[in-house]
């Protein structure tokens, strides 16, 4: 862990994010992100229609807003995802809502979607100059009731489609209430149909293909998982990204946060991310491009996601604690994994 790093880990959980992106925003102004930036080799990859610098990704939630996509962009990702993003500004839930677990390199959180709205993402991504493929990850209003989430999505996706490469509809947070019920069954299907459809109009309107991809939830069983499979073949979705955060607290027992509700990611998740991904490619025969995250700290940790059957991976928890070595470290273990397929 570097200095600054060290440093930022001595502030409380948000005070700390805030620090270290505003450090990255000074690099970059003064064009200095090579110092702190991933040395990578150009590896691409071609996945739903678009090609990637490199398959490692910034998974969302680093970014809610818009507002560092330059200066995260310049330390090496293959691609970076906003979000997520509602349709109106929210502040998400109470403070304290993140906690660092570094015993178990580990995050529990109940940010609980805070973000500035559509509109000012909008207005960020319409100034940024990084070329890389950009990714939105967007969601619905906690104020929005579950029978009308559709309306919320739609407004999303109608406002970002001109401007994203790819939209993720995240349906698998823990800390929005209810939202989990939107995996499954007739809800899922009727939601990702519609959007899909919307989706292909707007293809048509702006001019663009823009790749529509749902993010799951790792608490499920595996006939639910491979039920939520077939639904998003059966309607289409470009893609899977698996998986968003656990609510299990199995792997940090004892822990003086392990009670706290919200979202744990990092180490704790690798396992069962991996076995989702592997569940997914192994039914799905490589039909649908999966973008594993959850866990992705080293080599070793990113290898198990290509070999698991992952097409490209992302890291938030790795990146929080090891900054832009994660990201070298990740692309080495997938360009490994890809020599030993």
């Amino acid at each position: 862990m570097s200095l600054a790093a060290k440093f930022t880990h001595l502030l409380p959980p948000e005070a700390a994010h805030s620090a270290a992106m505003l450090g990255l925003d000074a690099y970059y102004a003064l064009r200095m992100s090579w110092m702190i930036a991933s040395d990578l080799k150009p590896n691409p990859q071609h996945e739903m229609g678009l090609t990637f610098d490199n398959p490692i990704g910034l998974a969302a939630g680093l970014d809610k807003n818009g507002d560092h996509i330059d200066a995260l962009g310049a330390l090496g990702f293959g691609f970076i995802e906003v979000g997520t993003v509602t349709p109106k500004p929210q502040d998400g839930n109470p403070k304290p809502r993140l906690f660092r677990l570094p015993e178990h390199q580990a995050i529990i959180n109940r940010m609980g979607f805070n973000n500035k709205g559509l509109e000012h993402m909008v207005g960020r991504i319409k100034r940024r100059k990084y070329s890389g493929v950009l990714g939105v990850n967007i969601g619905k209003n906690a104020t929005t009731p579950l029978e009308n989430a559709l309306d919320d999505y739609r407004q999303c996706l109608d406002a970002v489609h001109g401007y994203a490469d790819y939209i993720v509809v995240n349906l698998s947070s823990p800390n929005t209430p209810n939202l989990r019920q939107l995996q499954f069954g007739e809800p899922l299907k009727h939601l990702v149909s519609s959007l899909r459809e919307q989706c292909y109009r707007l293809d048509a309107i702006n001019e663009k293909r823009v790749p529509l991809v749902v993010k799951i939830a790792p608490d499920m069983s595996h006939d639910d998982l491979l039920s939520v499979a077939d639904t998003l073949m059966e309607t289409s979705i470009d893609g899977i990204i698996a998986t968003n955060t656990t609510i299990e607290r199995d792997a940090v027992l004892g822990h003086p946060y392990a009670q706290e509700a919200g979202g744990l990611s990092g180490v704790p998740v690798r396992s069962r991310s991996t076995e989702v991904v592997t569940a997914l490619y192994q039914h799905l025969k490589g039909e649908l491009p999966i973008i594993g995250v959850g866990g992705i700290f080293d080599e070793r940790s990113a290898a198990e996601k290509r070999e698991a059957g992952a097409s490209l991976l992302q890291l938030y928890t790795g990146f929080i604690y090891r900054g832009s070595d994660a990201i070298s470290a990740a692309a080495r273990g997938f360009k490994q994994a890809n020599l030993s397929r």
